[in-house]
């Protein structure tokens, strides 16, 4: 009896500490939760939401104008909220000229572009203008959906694609919102 017990007790150790060890792997090198600390997203987040983050998603192909990331903070970037993390979305692409156009919409290149993503209420209140500017090789230029109350590149610049975390690909929480990104 003892013998069964001793072998019981390794086998349930075993198999906790291979689950720790998946979840350690997993959270480090594949996803990892957030959670929301600003309206700089709104409506796409919300303050409070949790996103999933795909970790691995860069490593297989480039970045995508429309994804919405989470990267660290950039050295430029004064952090009001005390958050290391910063989730915003990519509207420019390295070696793109972005700038703003006569209505304040987003021009590529000198052309408008489609972002669906954005509310009346945003495109009302556009916030500062894009300064004209080529994105640099290996970065990117990223803006928060609510543009108005969004601290962005807008402020701190584009961003090396370096510093992203991940590409952000559901909002998990609250339940009433799950939704894809």
């Amino acid at each position: 009896m003892t013998s069964n017990r001793q072998r019981w007790i390794i086998e349930w150790v075993v198999v906790l500490a291979v689950a720790l060890g998946l979840a350690v792997i997993l959270r480090t090198f594949v996803i990892q939760t957030y959670s929301i600390p600003s309206g700089s997203m709104i409506p796409t987040l919300m303050i409070g939401d949790r996103i999933v983050v795909d970790k691995l998603s860069y490593h297989l192909h480039p970045v995508h104008r429309g994804d919405v990331i989470v990267f660290a903070t950039p050295p430029r970037e004064v952090p009001i909220l005390m958050v290391n993390d910063l989730v915003k979305r990519v509207i420019g692409l390295p070696g793109e000229t972005i700038s703003s156009g006569p209505h304040a919409e987003v021009l590529i290149n000198g052309r408008p572009i489609a972002q669906p993503w954005l509310t009346a209420t945003a495109k009302a209140d556009p916030g500062p203008p894009i300064r004209t500017q080529k994105i640099p090789r290996g970065d990117v230029f990223v803006m928060g959906d609510n543009r108005g109350s969004s601290d962005d590149s807008r402020d701190y610049g584009p961003i090396p694609e370096s510093l992203i975390v991940g590409r952000a690909v559901l909002g998990f929480w609250p339940l009433s919102r799950v939704h894809l990104l």
